[in-house]
């Protein structure tokens, strides 16, 4: 029997947080700077502990590795199983006031993201996705209900074209090496955007890679790869320029950092 994916709990607590999280970002709120010096707010915080709440309730049996409590050392024990939860990935995109920040909401199994939502509050936009269900888009406003929105529509990742690839990398992260590796493909075009919604623009057909030379966290990542991988694309962990294999998750020997990686459409 095929274990439950909870995906309908995950998409309801997103758009929970999501709510908590745009009602701060219409007030306005500063910053503190975490041990590694990346931003965190209030809104982090809030739409971390309505992530928790929810999940503790709802799928108790569950462990759950979340960003602002990892980056304060609770590292619970986590098994094949766990939930995996950015509350508010893009917090400069946050504090920037470009709308592109997200509320991110994994589950993973056995290494691999098999469940994921992204919300995008200030935009509108919700994306989710299971394996073996396929990948959905909705636009549902903050605090509005998923049966006030309009219906879902099912999405893919394209085929790439034969000449020109569309890239979408990170508005605040792009490196030297980055930009050589675009070259060396053949990218055309170029699509900046934040968050996990670069992973979402290839899930929708709307770019056909983004490389990532930079350091990132697995909760940066999980549900973006669930959501792509759902709608026919995939995620290769990279050694150099060389692709080892679909990017992995519970990498407790690293600290829960992804090494490099390129992700694509179908």
């Amino acid at each position: 029997m095929q274990k439950e994916n909870h995906l309908d709990l995950m998409i309801d607590l997103a758009l929970k947080a999501g709510k908590a999280i745009a009602e701060i970002y219409e007030e306005g709120c500063e910053s503190d700077e975490k041990g590694d010096g990346s931003p965190v707010t209030i809104a982090d915080k809030r739409g971390e502990e309505i992530i928790e709440a929810g999940l503790r309730e709802g799928a108790p049996d569950i462990p759950i590795l979340a960003e602002e409590a990892a980056s304060e050392g609770n590292i619970p024990e986590l098994g094949n199983r766990f939930f995996l939860v950015d509350p508010l990935d893009g917090t400069r995109e946050f504090l920037s006031r470009n709308g592109e920040f997200t509320v991110n909401i994994a589950l993973i199994d056995h290494g691999r993201p098999v469940a994921g939502v992204v919300y995008a509050p200030a935009i509108a936009k919700l994306y989710y996705g299971a394996r073996g269900e396929g990948a959905f888009f909705q636009s549902i406003e903050p605090g509005q209900s998923r049966n006030e929105a309009e219906h879902p529509h099912e999405i893919e990742a394209r085929a790439p074209f034969h000449k020109g690839l569309v890239a979408v990398a990170s508005r605040s992260h792009r490196s030297p090496e980055t930009e050589a590796l675009l070259d060396k493909i053949g990218v055309a075009d170029f699509t900046p955007a934040g968050s996990s919604l670069k992973f979402c623009l290839l899930a929708q057909g709307s770019a056909d890679v983004y490389p990532r030379l930079g350091r990132t966290m697995e909760w940066d990542t999980g549900a973006g790869q669930a959501v792509l991988e759902a709608a026919g694309g995939r995620v290769m962990a990279l050694d150099g320029e060389t692709e080892t294999g679909p990017l992995g998750y519970n990498k407790k020997e690293r600290g829960f950092d992804n090494p490099h990686f390129i992700a694509w459409g179908r």
